[in-house]
């Protein structure tokens, strides 16, 4: 889990349950994508809500999960907002 604090000390990461973020102080949590499945059973992931592309299709949901990560963490996680 990458955990990015800024200087002026608000948080940002993907949220996880790896730790319990509420014991970094009050919580603002929002989507940054939808995983969703197509008609013809493939997956593809919807970056919209952060501005980002539409990734896929992918034959199968972990792969579509996966990759909707490493966008996020390459391109959302320590963006300047």
């Amino acid at each position: 889990m990458q955990i990015i604090i800024k200087p002026n000390g608000t948080v940002r990461c993907l949220y996880d349950e790896v730790i319990d973020l509420r014991a970094l102080g009050r919580l603002a949590i929002a989507r940054g994508s939808h995983v969703e499945p197509e008609a013809d059973s493939s997956w593809v992931v919807d970056l919209a809500p952060v501005n980002g592309p539409h990734l896929g299709p992918f034959s199968q949901r972990s792969e579509a999960l996966t990759a909707e990560r490493i966008w996020l963490e390459a391109n959302w996680l320590s963006v300047d907002t």
